[in-house]
């Protein structure tokens, strides 16, 4: 067998497991998810895919900035907060507060909402994904962790929202500079990105999704995948 892993590796205590299962065949959502294990059994990098008509595309520049996840330190919402505030665009917030990060959202986030740019809904539905992302002017991924693969760029690209996101984990792998988005490096960087964004296509991100990450494609991945791995234990075992 073959196991996908998708969370964060860098756990100190998820070492010595691998360690001890070194033989174990995985598969990695993103090249940049196995640095802190790089020495594991990875057969394989297979990106997350979306059925492809699960997203209609909108074409027309939105008029808000779009935050879509969860209110954590890691997510960095408070960057997005002040990207909005610097640029003048008013900025959409659709995130979940999980228990262990109430404390977080009621002493650092929750002040900050009180900007008259920022509109906190709470969180939103997967059929209110859709006119969320696709009527944005742009999503903001402005994290500060190793992301494994971020599935919400590949969402707004379906919808045709192009991404200003901060450069960490598998963001230069999933998104692509210039044609989805801008991947930026701080604050300053962000807020030019944020002025650039009618230089590109919505038409591009919906395509670049259509080309690279549907669920399909991630199909066509795991097959390939196993055709190899039988292929491999056959010639092993005609070795044997």
């Amino acid at each position: 067998g073959v196991t996908t892993v998708h969370g964060r590796l860098d756990i100190p205590d998820l070492i010595p497991l691998y360690q001890e299962f070194k033989e174990m065949p995985v598969v990695s959502i993103s090249n940049a998810q196995r640095e802190p294990i790089y020495w594991a059994n990875w057969q394989a990098t297979v990106y997350h895919g979306l059925p492809e008509n699960l997203y209609k595309f909108y074409p027309e520049h939105g008029s808000y900035f779009a935050f879509l996840g969860r209110i954590s330190p890691e997510k960095r919402v408070d960057r997005a907060i002040e990207i909005a505030k610097r640029v003048g665009i008013p900025l959409k917030i659709a995130a979940k507060v999980d228990r262990v990060n109430q404390d977080y959202y009621e002493g650092v986030i929750e002040p900050l909402l009180r900007d008259p740019l920022v509109e906190y809904i709470g969180e939103i539905g997967e059929g209110e994904k859709e006119e969320f992302l696709g009527k944005a002017y742009a999503l903001l991924f402005p994290i500060d962790w190793p992301e494994p693969f971020g599935l919400v760029m590949i969402e707004a690209m379906a919808c045709g929202a192009p991404i200003i996101a901060y450069r960490h984990g598998s963001v230069p792998e999933v998104m692509e500079e210039g044609h989805t988005g801008f991947i930026v490096t701080g604050l300053e960087d962000a807020i030019d990105a944020a002025r650039r964004i009618p230089e590109l296509s919505r038409k591009r991100c919906r395509e670049i999704f259509e080309q690279r990450f549907t669920a399909t494609r991630m199909a066509q991945d795991y097959l390939t995948l196993y055709e190899r791995l039988i292929n491999e234990a056959k010639n092993y075992n005609k070795i044997v």
